[in-house]
């Protein structure tokens, strides 16, 4: 597929084929092309959780689901059709250890250095070259957020240790019966608004004092 027609056909899909799992060699590609992602100084301080077997998917999506409302019971019975699920997770002890080192010099390792959270905007890179993979191989993949409350019992339940911290997950499969999100009627914005060229299109001009006799 090029690379514009994954762009175009990007989205998060929300119901799958539980009928049809991935393919053990496009599980393999997936992640590995998330390894390609960037990172700052070359850090990699991410690790991904990958559940391909029933029962640990189950589990996750039991420690992870909160509200009980028709629409989050309908929203859970979709997304957890998901053959394949991949927590990514962020460590922020490598980038500041990474950062000590000598060709770096932050031997502080003092996290007001970080204007972002960096170890998180990389593993979020990864995720997404994950996700645009599995559009590449024709099929649907959406990114979710762990609950904050869910936390704590997610790591208790796949004994993930405490430096790492979930970014969010990625459900990937064939598609199946879905659901639009109705944010979507939002729109895109407008290039105009969010794209600026040279300076902020609302920047003020400050006049210059005139020279002095």
């Amino acid at each position: 597929m090029e690379f514009d027609e994954v762009i175009r056909r990007r989205r998060m899909v929300r119901g799958y084929d539980p009928a049809r799992p991935v393919p053990p060699e496009l599980v393999d590609k997936i992640v590995r092309h998330g390894l390609r992602a960037p990172s700052a100084g070359f850090s990699q301080g991410w690790s991904f959780l990958v559940l391909t077997d029933p029962d640990d998917r189950k589990l996750f999506w039991s420690v992870t689901s909160t509200g009980s409302t028709p629409e989050a019971g309908a929203w859970l019975a979709r997304m957890s059709t998901a053959p394949l699920v991949i927590v990514a997770l962020s460590n922020k002890s490598v980038y500041l250890d990474r950062y000590a080192e000598s060709d770096k010099g932050w031997a502080d390792r003092d996290e007001s250095r970080w204007p972002v959270p960096y170890w998180d905007v990389d593993t979020g890179f990864a995720a997404l070259l994950m996700h645009l993979t599995a559009v590449n191989e024709g099929l649907g993949s959406c990114f979710i957020g762990l609950p904050a409350d869910r936390i704590d019992a997610f790591r208790s339940a796949f004994g993930v240790p405490g430096e790492f911290h979930p970014v969010g997950a990625l459900t990937v499969g064939y598609r199946g019966t879905d659901k639009r999100s109705p944010s979507l009627k939002r729109g895109h914005r407008p290039v105009d608004d969010v794209v600026h060229h040279g300076r902020w299109a609302s920047a003020v001009t400050v006049p210059q004092a005139s020279g002095g006799a």
